[in-house]
């Protein structure tokens, strides 16, 4: 049987968004950590399609 790391972490949500999240938790009757988790699984693969700040040119790196 696959075991979980459960370990405890804060994060912060705009109030508007947390409304959100926690209305949709209450619609389902399921807990916010389930909404967020389930969250991540369906949009991760898209996330990691954003470029890193590290991949981003700023203007003082183009060349004229």
């Amino acid at each position: 049987m696959k075991r979980t790391d459960k370990r405890k972490q804060s994060l912060y949500f705009p109030e508007e968004m947390l409304k959100e999240i926690q209305h949709e938790a209450n619609r389902q009757d399921r807990s916010l950590s389930w909404i967020v988790q389930q969250a991540w699984r369906i949009a991760r693969e898209e996330i990691k399609r954003f470029p890193s700040v590290n991949d981003v040119v700023g203007d003082d790196d183009v060349e004229e």
